[in-house]
């Protein structure tokens, strides 16, 4: 793939991310409403969550034998794009909660092989470059997620029925993949590895699956409990929403400009100093509360881990016994951090108080610097 044919896949690739951030966006600002038309407490609602992380780390196992039946990344992206499509207006169509289970299980399994596919096609992408581009394609989910959410709130603002409420937010996904795949092209093919569940992690993707499970974990504490810890030190809810828009905002700024950076300093560098930013970010907001400190240390939590999971997968597709598998590996120890996070922290909060919550996460954000020194498949990795 040289000259036009590769810089329209390079766009195509991030309009993909695009329209993959653009759905969740608009998904998480359709939960409380579907919440309130299900009459769903607390726990059922987790029920529901839970399917979804569960279909997703299904989602991801099978994927490399998609690709390989399909001929292609490209190919495995599109078809995911559409699965992701259709399976984003099914959540709210749902009449009870054992279908709302049912669905959510179905959207997060498709999101997995639509994310896998187009990372592992993005890693095709970028090798086809000759540089670092993966952050920049990241930068994509994010401003779809930015985006999403500000397209979700406006279709509560003009009072949708709940069923319909993602139904606009489909069909513009459908457009954007509709338009976007297919300057794809067929991507790389190649061959799955045996068995397609529950393959257990290649040896050398232990280091970078470890380092992203503790990435997701920091993650999903930031959306989950970082408003929650502002309004145990005094801040009004307004105001708590500081502390996660400054952690969105940095993850964008520094994906915007995190190819430049892994060009300069290199994937291993900066998935040790990401992990690291993200430990002094989350140890000052712990150590000092007050608001000022606590946003100025999550927005160093965002601009620390903007690229760190680009570089995991990044590496991950190369190390990989094929691009998909080395992706698959990855992301479903990520998810295996976002499923124990949440219910860890809470734990934690429960008995000892949020700053002892929070200050699990800053441990967490340590132990991924600690594993990037220790493990040398982390420290071989090279652009």
């Amino acid at each position: 793939m040289r000259g036009q044919a590769l810089y329209s896949s390079r766009w195509a690739t991030f309009a993909t991310f695009f329209a993959n951030g653009f759905g969740f966006g608009a998904w998480a600002s359709a939960i409380a409403p579907l919440k309130q038309m299900l009459s769903l407490s607390a726990a059922s609602l987790s029920y529901a969550l839970l399917a979804m992380a569960i279909g997703g780390v299904l989602g991801m196992q099978p994927t490399s034998w998609i690709i390989q039946r399909l001929g292609g990344t490209g190919r495995a992206t599109r078809l995911g794009g559409f699965a992701f499509t259709v399976a984003l207006a099914l959540p709210l169509l749902a009449p009870n909660l054992i279908v709302l289970i049912l669905a959510t299980a179905l959207l997060g399994a498709c999101v997995s092989v639509m994310d896998v596919s187009m990372n592992a096609h993005a890693s095709y992408v970028e090798r086809q470059w000759g540089s670092p581009i993966m952050s920049s394609l990241h930068a994509g989910w994010s401003l779809g997620g930015f985006a999403g959410t500000g397209f979700g709130a406006l279709m509560l603002t003009l009072r949708l029925p709940t069923p319909a409420l993602m139904l606009p937010a489909a069909a513009v996904v459908l457009a954007i993949v509709l338009a976007a795949t297919p300057h794809l092209g067929p991507g790389e093919a190649h061959r799955a590895p045996s068995g397609m569940f529950l393959r257990l992690p290649e040896k050398g993707l232990v280091g970078l699956a470890a380092i992203v499970t503790f990435c997701f974990l920091i993650e999903g504490a930031m959306a989950d409990w970082s408003g929650i810890y502002l309004t145990t030190i005094g801040e009004t809810t307004a105001r708590a929403a500081a502390g996660y828009a400054a952690f969105s905002a940095l993850m964008v700024v520094g994906r915007l400009v995190g190819d430049r950076i892994v060009h300069r300093f290199g994937r291993s560098a900066v998935i040790t100093a990401g992990a690291a930013t993200a430990a002094i970010g989350l140890t000052l907001a712990t150590a000092v509360p007050n608001i000022v400190a606590v946003v100025a240390g999550f927005a160093l939590v965002g601009a620390g881990l903007s690229n760190v999971v680009p570089c995991v997968f990044s590496a991950s597709a190369a190390l990989g016994s094929t691009p998909a598998a080395g992706i698959a590996t990855t992301s479903t120890a990520g998810y295996a951090g976002l499923l124990a996070g949440p219910p860890l922290i809470g734990a934690v909060a429960a008995h000892f108080g949020m700053r002892a919550g929070m200050g699990l996460v800053a441990v967490a954000a340590a132990v991924a610097v600690a594993i990037s020194l220790k493990f040398r498949s982390v420290r071989a990795v090279r652009n």
